[in-house]
This record gives structure tokens, sequence and C-alpha cells, in this order.
């Protein structure tokens, strides 16, 4: 009876012990500080969104400076590119990564910009945050507005570098869709793309060279992005993108290692496994609405054309339901919501488009 006591003491002992190791509850933020060291990880195809590939996606995790990803987005749709910021003391000697900016140097958002995403430099996340939005904890509040219009709700954001914080994280599907987001600015994809550019070094006799961290760039076919990440809490964190035969593809690797190569390894599985096709096209017909009380209809289409990612089987497997309604009001204008195109592989709802009235015919 003593033995069997005991054993029933250890067994509850050591699930104690194993809930604290996953999951640490923090009082003082009213947050819970994730300890495991496991790796999230998700592929996003980057015009439909279709997630391709996860694990422990929705997972919180600490991001590190793919955290400037947003930074960077928030200054772009914020302040003009070529607008002049003067560098202040309060945003300079900022700890870890760094171009050495001095006091009283000017230089443009996109040079800072530059700094930012190639360099990964947090003075240049602070100068910009400053300037910006006026201070840190501002621009903070302009990075979780922007993440939530985003859709990124599993995320919170204090600072614009990634240092670490314990209410400072993200999960790999909140980055994903944030990068998706980034890499519709044409200014942001031209930064995150660009391997070195050399910037003015006003006070000194001699300009910045910036080289890209990102070693994908140069050793993955059809790599264009995005960004690098690591602190000690957050481990090594990549956010990567790929284009090849006209499909693109978002990477997010948190806490993982060896992340260049785990990420090139899910692009290239990806890139094998999946083809893009054209299901439906802006210019198709789908359908007539009657409007209400006549004999006047709406034709029906898309905006644009419903391209998805899909393997061989899925396509083989592919059904398209057009749901909408079949007697509405008489449309003001144009392209005025009225269902969606439903795709399904089976009986699994893997896709989403809206469709619009386009014109009245009589």
């Amino acid at each position: 009876m003593i033995r069997k006591k005991s054993n029933y003491y250890i067994l509850v002992i050591t699930f104690i012990i194993f809930l604290m190791h996953c999951c640490i509850y923090n009082s003082k933020s009213n947050n819970f500080v994730f300890a495991d060291n496991t790796n999230s990880e998700i592929v996003m195809e980057m015009n439909s969104g279709r997630i391709l590939h996860e694990n422990n996606a929705h997972t919180k995790k600490y991001m590190a400076s793919t955290t400037k990803i947003l930074t960077a987005i928030v200054v772009l749709e914020n302040c003009g590119e070529n607008d002049v910021v003067t560098v202040t003391k309060d945003t300079i000697g900022v700890e870890g990564s760094s171009i050495y900016l001095e006091e009283g140097e000017k230089l443009t958002v996109k040079e800072l910009l530059y700094g930012l995403m190639l360099r990964s430099g947090n003075d240049c996340a602070e100068t910009l945050a400053v300037y910006c939005s006026g201070s840190i904890a501002e621009f903070a509040n302009l990075m979780n507005v922007t993440a939530k219009k985003i859709g990124a709700t599993e995320s919170n954001f204090v600072n614009p570098h990634g240092l670490h914080n314990d209410n400072h994280y993200t999960t790999a599907y909140d980055l994903a869709l944030i990068s998706r987001y980034a890499m519709r600015n044409k200014i942001f994809r031209e930064i995150v793309s660009t391997k070195s550019v050399i910037i003015p070094h006003i006070k000194r006799d001699y300009d910045r060279k910036l080289v890209n961290k990102n070693k994908m760039l140069n050793g993955v076919e059809g790599a264009n992005g995005i960004k690098t990440g690591y602190t000690k809490k957050a481990g090594r964190c990549l956010v990567s993108s790929c284009v090849r035969n006209g499909m693109e593809l978002i990477c997010v690797v948190l806490n993982c290692p060896p992340m260049f190569e785990r990420s090139t390894k899910l692009l290239e599985n990806c890139f094998s496994t999946y083809k893009n096709y054209k299901l439906v096209e802006s210019d198709d017909i789908l359908g007539f609405s009657t409007v209400a009380n006549s004999q006047e209809k709406c034709a029906l289409c898309v905006k644009n054309d419903v391209v998805l990612p899909l393997t061989l089987d899925e396509f083989e497997k592919i059904k398209i339901d057009y749901d909408y309604e079949k007697i509405i009001p008489k449309p003001e204008k144009n392209f005025v919501e009225n269902g969606f195109v439903n795709i399904y592989v089976e009986n699994n709802l893997i896709f989403q488009e809206k469709i619009y009235t386009i014109l009245v015919l009589k």
C-alpha cells in the first residue's frame, strides 16, 4: 500500500513539473510566458493565403527581429519614403544589432528602412518609431492596431525591434499574415529583396555598405525576402519568401536553430508538391440574379481570377459551388457583393472568393 501511494505521488509531481515547463504564468504582466523549446513553422501561398504546411503555427512565440516586418510596413503607411529624419540622442546606442547612427545625422525614411531590414538596426527601429509616432509606446500602439487590421489577433507588440519582453509575442500564423500584407507594398518588397546597398554616413569620410543578413537571397532559387531574427529566448527566427513558376510562398520558422536549412527544405517540398491552378476567371459570367419586382437581371462575376495552389490529387477532387442571392434589390453601382465562390476538395471547404454584381440586363 505504501509503495502504491509513493508511485501515485511521483506521478502527480511529475505531471505538475511538466505543466510548469510548458507554460509559466507571469502575474505581473497578466500574460502567459511560453517556455517550451519546440519550433513553430508555416508555409503560406502569397496570392490566396492558403496554408500549405504548418506545425505549432498558433503557438505563441517570441519573434526577435522579425518584429521589424511590421515596423517597416507601419512606417511606410504613415511616413513618406523621402522624409528626412534627424537622429536624436534618445534613439542611438540601442543594444543589439545596429548601424551605429550618430546624433544629428540626417537620413531619409527609406535609408533607415534599409538599415532596419538588411542589417536589423535596432537604432533604426527606434529612430523610425519616434519619428513616426512621437514615442516608442505610441508606435507600439500603432503596430497593434495595424496587426489587428491585418487579422493577426494572436500577437502583441511593445517595441519596434523585437528585443525581449515577456509581453511581446506572435505566432507563426500571425507573422505569415503580416508578411503577406507587407509584401504587397512595392517599396517594402524592393527593400527586403535587396542584397546590399550603400547609404551615406555624413559624419564620416566613408559611406555605409549594408549587406543583407538573409542568406536565402544568395542560396535559394527565386528567394526574394524577407527577415531574420535572433534573441536568446526567441531562438533563431526566419521569415523567407520565394517565387517560382508564378507561385510565391512565404515561410516562417520560429525558434529553429537550422533556420536556413529548414526553410529551404519546406519551400522545396511545397514547390514540388503544389502547382497553381486557375479555377475561375474574372471575365467568366457565373450566373444571374433577378432584381426584385422587375424583369431585370444582374450578371455575376469575381473581381480577380481564382488561382489556387493544389496537389494533383486535390485538383482531381475539386468542387466549385456558387452561393449567391437569386433575387436582390436593384444595385446602385457595379461590383456590389452578392455571395461567394466556394472551393471544396471533396467536402472540405478550402477557399472562398466574393461574388459581385457587374451590370443590369433588361
